[in-house]
């Protein structure tokens, strides 16, 4: 029946021409929630994924004698050029078991066992796979592919140092996009800073741009833009989605050229490359600060006894958002991470503070780096970071930190003048005993401003609010004060009268204001004109003008 069906059939491929398939037609759907965590329907074409696949060969040159490690679920993309990259060229495929992904041990196996020469790995994975590559093993391989993750320096250093005769290049590309849109060969050379993502690969178009879609300058941070051939069709069945993501590419002369928004960050580099910033989502604001994750994250990982590590945004009570950063080990014997008295005891005393030491080298190390307001109030230790089926981080995965994981510090008498006035008039306040260091909760800095303002009055002590948001203890709010951001000195005459019923602007030495822009401000702050003492502006960023406080 089968053999009479078949006769009859042709021998050759139908021709595009009887089919009418064009390269605008679709290659496949795959779904991805990517960090919003709904899933949505990328529609890929033909055109997108054969440009990415010709350009993958002419890059790296795949043979007959090659083996490439199928190894990606194909509900990934990295899958698409494993299968159709290897298949294309005439190389072998190496298919892994199912789960062997995820399976260190058993990837450094089949690697020596089937001479696997070219294998990609997200960072996380990549990891945890060095630390099962032994001297002399996975010697078939030339060629390693990073994706999926931003790649550590620490962790190229270290992959290069255990294989240092295989090529590893970094690649970035968000499934919109077919695959990948940029690379960059991983110099040995590089000892600072962070890897490059790279340029754009053939028929692509990378743009950085700022909130109203303009060029950035060169080393300025903007929003990652792609343009060209690689650009998707958009999300299957979600037209606002599509539209919103997919929009107009006012650089391109082709008519209809759209672009895709990343919602990655990057900047320019002066040899040409982008360095990839993080994502737009990571960025957070606590106590009125910007913050970049994937800043903190670098910083913690350019430790040698830090293996991983990640940087949360976490309010596991209302109205106290903090810090937390999670790490795992390189392993027990690194770079000194305990001291022999540490490594000793064996009493839950001594665990402790073991733990404690551990806590205060990162923490040392991030305060010597970053602004205070950007040092973890909590760092949790784990023996694996959790992963997502693909490999990746699963940041929501990441469980919330319990009392031993906050930093905490023993009491300390406050030193000096300035520290004694503040803290006196701070323990008046209930938010005293949860101010200082990132336990804080950005509600109870109010109340404390207001303390301190009051302690203030009659002592000829003035100063700018802002800092009292920026500063983690006392100690640094104290030594702000000393330092000249707050200052200590006479603090001039009231130049609003007692009883005045209206304020008008010569009474304002610090800023020009017309008197209906005075009655404007008073008008939405009721009540509050009485204890005025000033108007300042606080600033571009702040975009409006406010009350000065007495403190």
């Amino acid at each position: 029946m089968t053999k009479r069906r078949m006769q009859g059939q042709p021998q050759d491929n139908i021709g595009r021409q009887e089919t009418g398939q064009t390269s605008r037609h679709l290659a496949y759907v795959i779904y991805t929630s990517g960090s919003t965590g709904q899933p949505k329907g990328v529609m890929n074409e033909h055109r997108g994924v054969v440009n990415r696949l010709v350009w993958m060969q002419g890059a790296y040159g795949l043979g007959e004698e090659d083996r490439v490690l199928q190894k990606t679920p194909f509900s990934f993309d990295v899958s698409v050029w494993e299968f159709f990259w290897t298949l294309l060229n005439g190389a072998g495929l190496v298919m892994a078991a199912p789960q062997g992904h995820r399976d260190a041990q058993y990837l450094v196996d089949v690697i020596g066992r089937a001479g696997v020469t070219v294998v990609h790995f997200v960072p996380s994975m990549l990891q945890v796979f060095l630390a099962s590559v032994q001297a002399g093993q996975c010697a078939s391989l030339r060629q390693m592919v990073c994706s999926g993750e931003e790649l550590p320096l620490v962790l190229q250093q270290r992959c290069q140092e255990r294989l240092p005769s295989v090529r590893l290049d970094n690649l970035y590309g968000p499934t919109e996009a077919a695959v990948d849109v940029t690379w960059w060969s991983c110099d040995p050379a590089q000892t600072e800073g962070r890897v490059p993502i790279g340029r754009p690969i053939a028929n692509i178009r990378m743009y950085v741009l700022d909130e109203q879609r303009q060029p950035v300058p060169l080393g300025v941070a903007g929003e990652l833009y792609i343009g060209g051939d690689g650009v998707a069709r958009g999300y299957l069945n979600r037209p606002e989605l599509t539209a919103e993501r997919f929009v107009r590419d006012p650089f391109s002369e082709e008519p209809g050229a759209r672009m895709y928004r990343t919602g990655d960050l990057g900047r320019w580099r002066p040899d040409g490359a982008i360095e990839y910033l993080g994502r737009n989502d990571f960025q957070v604001k606590i106590r009125g600060q910007r913050i970049e994750l994937g800043e903190i994250e670098a910083r913690l990982a350019e430790l040698p006894q830090v293996r991983e590590a990640v940087v949360l945004a976490r309010q596991d009570s209302p109205g106290d958002q903090r810090l937390v950063a999670y790490w795992t080990a390189r392993d027990e014997g690194a770079a000194g991470t305990y001291d022999a008295a540490a490594d000793a005891a064996d009493t839950a005393e001594g665990e402790e503070t073991r733990q404690q030491q551990e806590v205060a080298r990162l923490r040392d190390h991030l305060k010597a780096e970053l602004p205070g307001y950007m040092v973890p109030g909590a760092f949790v230790k784990l023996d694996a970071m959790p992963l997502t089926p693909n490999g990746k981080v699963d940041r929501k995965a990441l469980p919330a930190p319990d009392a031993e994981a906050l930093v905490t510090h023993a009491y300390e008498a406050p030193q000096g003048p300035v520290e004694e006035v503040l803290a006196e008039s701070g323990r008046s306040c209930w938010a005293w005993s949860v101010w200082g260091g990132t336990t804080a909760s950005s509600t109870c800095i109010p109340l404390l401003i207001v303390s301190w303002s009051r302690a203030a009055q009659g002592r000829n002590m003035s100063g700018d609010i802002r800092q009292a948001f920026q500063s983690r203890d006392l100690a640094e709010l104290a030594s702000g004060i000393r330092g000249g951001r707050l200052l200590v000195s006479e603090v001039p005459a009231n130049p609003i009268p007692e009883g005045c019923t209206r304020i008008r602007p010569e009474m304002f030495p610090l800023v020009e204001l017309t008197q209906q822009e005075i009655d404007g401000i008073v008008e939405r702050v009721p009540g509050a004109w009485p204890t005025c003492r000033d108007i300042s502006s606080l600033g571009s960023a702040a975009g409006r003008d406010a009350f000065s406080s007495p403190f």
